[in-house]
């Protein structure tokens, strides 16, 4: 069954390595989004921000940033060596300031077996 597996970044600065480790892993794809939390937002709001800042202000913080990458994955031997991938990449999930790996299962898949009409 295809899955989905989500990544959410605590270090941006280590992006482009776990992209790099699930791409050899075998992924077909991946996308990233920058994002945040709200735990992070009341970081900043502690910091030196504006009397009343928007979120613009909010967002441009470098403390304010995660990085979430996924992909869609075919089987779970696929998922176990994104799992070790992105562990060898960040360390232990379960140490403080890593990040969150989730997995869901995907009933209906469209466009993953796309074909390219060039041939």
């Amino acid at each position: 069954m295809a899955q989905l597996v989500v990544l959410v970044l605590d270090d941006p600065s280590q992006c482009t390595a776990v992209m790099d480790a699930w791409d050899a892993a075998g992924t077909t794809g991946i996308t990233m989004l920058e994002s945040t939390g709200l735990q992070r937002v009341r970081n900043v709001l502690q910091g030196d921000v504006p009397l009343f800042p928007s979120l613009r202000d909010l967002l441009t913080s470098h403390e304010a940033h995660h990085r979430t990458l996924f992909t869609l994955v075919r089987d779970d031997v696929m998922v176990d060596r994104i799992i070790e991938a992105t562990q060898r990449v960040i360390g232990d999930l379960n140490r403080p300031n890593t990040g969150i790996l989730f997995v869901v299962p995907l009933a209906r898949v469209l466009g993953l077996n796309r074909q390219d009409p060039s041939g």
